[in-house]
């Protein structure tokens, strides 16, 4: 059965206010409308440089609530549920939702029934009533989630050994559920997970409840903070949750396959002191919990989803993989959870802040940790910069993605070649001004979006100085500029680049 979340009830709107005006309006005035509700649904989007169809105008999301039925079949649709709550930002006649793998029941807003149709990679709701701005509505649209997709367009849902897992980033939550799927429109989150008694489902956040009947059990999970859609997670598999204490008393909440209990552990237990170093860095950790989610799954990837990183579990069992390797990994989807997670990118061009800093600080605690100095690496790095920007487009102005590769983004202009831009800060601003700029970038943006300018001033404002032109030059051009205080680094054409 379709598991409906228990949502209060919908706020009335004052229609019969709105349809008194209606009535008085002229002729023409109505004609002009009718015929611009009659205009065939289209696919909108905020106007992204690198993703422009996501995101939709019009409205502001509050909160989503996210009820999944899983089956038991990974290969089958699940039953889903999505509610979202919003505030209108202009008047609207229609609501453009990103949606776009997945069969639409029917959608209701603010509790009456609502034309619908698709557009592009748009779901186009048509309300009883055009919305004012400034109002709330509540949006509730009965579907399917498809973890199968087509050979050219992967993400979303991963399916593993056991279950199901999610990968959203950075252009694909609307492939699992209606949203309004770019970063800069953060919400919080309720997810409602029922699976079959012996599966475990987690999700973002902490859990609120768990209740079971019939063969099912459902589970609750709430976040305290926005989150971004890129970042939701839900795992649901044969699971052991994990609990320890963090600094300061922090839940740490890992997920793992149960079978593999025993040889993770280790890798496991090394997580609080990795979040104690990185407060040291960046200031108190951001959220109400932290942990990893050790996935049954082969992605080439890691994932810095907000609360509970996902990560291949064969990357802790396969001995081939260095340690200190593994753990600068596991440092650098923990530094996310501060700059790209608890402060996300403004843009998909802003990229580069997400991270270049997580690149920065996996290689700073290798250098602390592991005796791998950071200046070797940036040196490598300042050698291929100039071919990274060639083929990836400067740090801070990243060439498009090909079509269907959600990927296309994350080159190593973006990785090493932003961590760089961090490490000439470093030299050109000193340490401690260096230090001031981490801590007061993650304070003062927390639960928001950051953008590239932002940062310019806020480091310019902090070294004292106008570092418009430093960053320009670092940022945008097609060439490296001299690295300060290494006049002797130079390019090497046939340094390797990441991701190429």
């Amino acid at each position: 059965m379709l598991h409906t979340p228990h949502a209060p009830t919908p706020r009335p709107r004052a229609r019969s206010r709105r349809r008194l005006r209606a009535a008085a309006l002229l002729a023409s005035a109505v004609s002009v409308c009718l015929v611009a509700a009659s205009a065939p649904p289209a696919p909108l989007g905020v106007g992204d440089r690198l993703f422009p169809q996501l995101g939709n105008p019009g409205y502001d999301v509050t909160a989503y609530d996210l009820a999944f039925t899983y089956s038991g079949d990974n290969s089958k649709p699940l039953k889903a549920v999505t509610t979202i709550d919003a505030r209108t930002t202009a008047d609207l006649d229609r609501i453009n939702l990103d949606f776009a793998h997945g069969t639409v029941d029917s959608v209701e807003v603010d509790g009456e029934p609502a034309g619908f149709a698709g557009a592009g990679e748009d779901l186009v709701v048509t309300p009883e009533d055009e919305l004012e701005a400034g109002e709330r509505m509540r949006i509730t649209v009965r579907h399917s989630s498809d973890p199968v997709y087509p050979e050219d367009r992967q993400g979303g849902w991963v399916r593993t050994a056991d279950g199901l897992a999610m990968a959203n980033q950075a252009d694909v939550a609307h492939l699992v559920f209606p949203c309004n799927d770019h970063p800069s429109d953060k919400a919080r989150f309720t997810f409602r997970i029922t699976a079959p008694d012996g599966l475990t489902a987690v999700a973002n956040g902490l859990p609120t409840g768990v209740v079971r009947s019939g063969g099912s059990t459902t589970w609750t999970y709430r976040t305290a903070h926005p989150m971004a859609t890129e970042l939701a997670q839900v795992s649901i598999g044969r699971s052991t949750v994990l609990h320890r204490a963090g600094p300061h008393g922090l839940p740490v909440r890992d997920v793992v396959p149960t079978e593999h209990r025993a040889a993770l552990e280790p890798w496991l237990a090394k997580t609080p002191g990795q979040i104690a170093w990185m407060e040291e860095k960046a200031g108190p950790y951001p959220f109400e919990t932290y942990g990893l989610l050790m996935a049954d799954a082969t992605t080439g990837f890691e994932l810095e989803t907000q609360t509970l990183s996902l990560f291949e579990r064969e990357l802790f069992t396969e001995p081939a993989y260095p340690k200190w390797y593994v753990e600068s990994l596991m440092v650098h989807e923990l530094a996310h959870q501060w700059f790209g997670n608890s402060v996300s990118p403004a843009t998909w061009s802003d990229l580069w802040l997400n991270e270049g800093h997580a690149t920065w600080y996996e290689a700073l605690y290798a250098e602390e940790t592991a005796d791998k100095p950071l200046a070797a690496r940036m040196k490598a790095a300042y050698g291929a910069s100039d071919r990274w920007r060639t083929a990836g487009g400067p740090p801070a102005a990243p060439k498009p993605p090909k079509n269907g590769s959600k990927i296309g983004i994350f080159r190593s202009n973006v990785y090493d070649g932003a961590a760089l831009v961090l490490y000439a800060l470093r030299q050109e601003i000193g340490r401690t001004a260096f230090a001031r700029v981490e801590r007061a970038w993650a304070a003062r943006n927390q639960d928001g979006t950051g953008t590239t300018a932002g940062f310019v001033r806020l480091a310019s404002e902090i070294s004292g100085r106008d570092l418009d032109g430093f960053f320009r030059a670092w940022l945008y051009g097609e060439k490296t500029p001299p690295m300060p205080g290494h006049p002797d680094w130079k390019q090497n054409p046939a340094e390797k680049a990441r991701g190429e």
